[in-house]
């Protein structure tokens, strides 16, 4: 199976959001040399761009974060599926990858990826069948959940059959939850499965999902009984990898995860790996509010400097100021994120069409309040200074809801000059 130079793949001309490319391919790494710059309108808007300062920021942020823990990273890909990004937060320290399906396994690992966490359960036969092919690699490594008898045993047939080992995560749940075992019955009946098939099922580890609470108190309860389960299968030796894995945390909750996991990963015996995803571009919405109560109850947190930076923006233009008080602006469901609220007007450049550019914060009392496929609607306070071809740069809430729109995303400088596209595989 071929992996991806990333370096010589090349900028689709076809994708939103680019300049001009010159009939010749450019290979995505390379398209520092066509010159284009946001602030020049080289680049057709609607765009999502990427701060390249803040995206190098943020990545060591959180490495030294979990280095200061002693435990693992494991990032959730999901929320980029760019294997470009995935590979700079492996250069930066990362223990693996974490992703969702199949087909975002197979994408990382083309990409170069050599571990994945598939935070979810592996069913149906093609499914499986991709991922057999992939550990016809020793190089890789994988891991899949298992939270029922009959999951357990569609693995152990299928990959018995295909003459492969695969590794699974014990998950456990919570009531009115998402997936893992709730009780200990079923926790029991799951790991007897297993044990029916040693040769083709490994149980490595135990994984949980604590994202799904609302409340510390219930965090920190979720996670000392998934610490307390997971000492005791040590215990009585029913894991097959040596140290077991014990894996949790989300982009909310990553340092109470931290903080209980720790000194088990301290003595030694269980490797703990985290997957916070949304830090690598961080944003002004949800995560900011979390990231702010990490801030606020995390001593190793607030003593690490600048925390995240928000690192996505999109840049579109004013395309219509049809009456007073309102402005329409090019980009739409299309091209952002609204569930966990709409864009927020954060930066606004008048280009110069004669006259002097200039980029200014943009002002108080701008505001997106309704989003079509293609349009945004801004409330704007009366006389305000904004013009039919002006640029606005939209600060975002929920990462992952604004890259699964844009095949490819600029990388820009300080400057605004473009030195990368970034590929995604959505």
């Amino acid at each position: 199976m071929k992996v991806t130079n990333y370096q010589s793949a090349t900028i689709d001309p076809n994708s939103k959001g680019l300049g001009n490319v010159p009939g010749a391919s450019v290979p995505l790494g390379d398209a520092g040399r066509l010159e284009w710059n946001l602030l020049e309108e080289d680049v057709s808007l609607p765009a999502a761009v990427l701060y390249a300062e803040r995206v190098e920021h943020n990545l060591k942020w959180m490495q030294d974060f979990v280095t200061r823990y002693g435990v693992k990273l494991a990032p959730h890909g999901k929320t980029t599926m760019a294997p470009q990004l995935f590979r700079r937060q492996i250069e930066t320290g990362a223990w693996g990858i974490t992703l969702a399906t199949a087909h975002q396994t197979r994408a990382a690992y083309r990409g170069g990826i050599s571990r994945v966490l598939m935070a979810n359960q592996l069913v149906g036969r093609r499914n499986m069948a991709i991922i057999a092919e992939l550990l016809s690699d020793a190089s890789f490594e994988f891991f899949c959940l298992v939270d029922s008898v009959e999951g357990v045993e569609h693995l152990g047939e299928f990959f018995r059959a295909s003459g492969r080992t695969l590794q699974v995560l014990l998950e456990l749940g919570v009531p009115r939850g998402r997936t893992g075992v709730r009780d200990t019955d079923t926790r029991n009946a799951v790991l007897a499965a297993i044990a029916r098939y040693p040769d083709s099922l490994k149980l490595a580890g135990v994984e949980i999902y604590e994202g799904i609470l609302k409340e510390e108190s219930e965090v920190r309860t979720f996670l000392r009984d998934a610490l307390n389960v997971t000492q005791e299968l040590a215990a009585a030796g029913r894991f097959a990898r040596t140290p077991a894995l014990l894996s949790g945390a989300g982009s909310a909750w990553y340092d109470i995860v931290a903080q209980e996991f720790a000194p088990a990963a301290q003595a030694g015996a269980i490797d703990v790996v985290l997957r916070p995803g949304c830090y690598l571009t961080h944003d002004v919405g949800v995560y900011k509010q979390a990231q702010s109560q990490i801030l606020t109850r995390n001593p190793v947190a607030r003593e690490m400097g600048v925390a995240l930076l928000p690192a996505l923006q999109l840049w579109a233009y004013v395309q219509s100021i049809p009456e007073p008080g309102r402005a329409i602006i090019g980009f739409g469901k299309r091209d952002a994120a609204f569930d966990a609220g709409f864009p927020e007007p954060s930066r606004h450049y008048r280009p110069a069409n004669g006259g002097a550019p200039r980029e200014v914060a943009a002002s108080e009392g701008w505001e997106v309040f309704q989003m079509m496929d293609q349009h945004a609607y801004l409330k704007i306070p009366a006389g305000a200074d904004l013009k039919v071809g002006d640029m606005i740069a939209f600060d975002i809430s929920h990462p992952c809801l604004t890259f699964d729109k844009w095949r490819q995303v600029l990388m820009v400088d300080a400057k605004y000059r473009v030195t990368e596209v970034i590929e995604t595989f959505f």
